[in-house]
């Protein structure tokens, strides 16, 4: 008796799920408002940046180098919140809502193969410290105007903002070593099955 071998099927067919788990696990599509919502913010981002731009061009002749340097710093932090916005978007659909099937594509970004909520976490806390970053470099500019009426700062704000910058990089450093240690934990813990 010879029996035929059975070809593979093309997909796996998932496993059906009950009532109960498919109520949670499609719970998971009331984030798409949330993504579109984020679309929008960035939208509203590409305008910001547009007017900036604008008021750059056809102030350019008016002023200083200093003024210039500050609104350049401006359009790069619109552009690092934007950065920011695509890798909330883009990475956390990917990771919490539903594949966006990219594998090939040409314009699919490096870091979207191995994204998952641990490095995208990480990501998110780099992005925050570099905008942290451009509005500190800002106000470092600016400091040479502090104790006259030309300044935006007080020595006091200038100080916080420090310290909040050195709260994120502390904050970055703390969510990587314990992304670092639930990793070899897990390693470890898959080495000893």
């Amino acid at each position: 008796m010879t029996s035929e071998p059975q070809a593979p099927s093309a997909q796996a067919v998932p496993p059906r799920l009950g009532p109960f788990a498919q109520l949670i696990f499609g719970s998971r599509w009331l984030q798409v408002p949330l993504y579109v919502g984020l679309i929008v913010a960035q939208a509203v981002y590409v305008l910001l940046f547009l007017k900036e731009l604008w008021h750059l061009v056809v102030h350019s002749f008016d002023a200083s180098e200093q003024q210039i340097m500050l609104v350049v710093l401006g359009l790069i932090d619109v552009v690092m919140i934007s950065n920011l916005l695509i890798m909330v978007i883009v990475g956390g659909y990917e990771t919490f809502v539903s594949r966006l099937n990219l594998t090939g594509h040409p314009d699919e970004p490096e870091w979207l193969s191995h994204v998952n909520a641990s490095v995208l976490k990480i990501k998110l806390a780099m992005a925050i410290i570099g905008i942290s970053s451009i509005s500190l470099l800002r106000t470092f500019i600016e400091a040479g105007n502090l104790g006259t009426t030309r300044s935006n700062f007080t020595e006091t704000g200038v100080m916080w903002q420090v310290l909040i910058h050195l709260t994120f990089i502390i904050s970055a450093v703390g969510i990587a070593w314990v992304d670092r240690l639930s990793e070899n934990g897990h390693r470890k813990g898959t080495a000893n099955h």
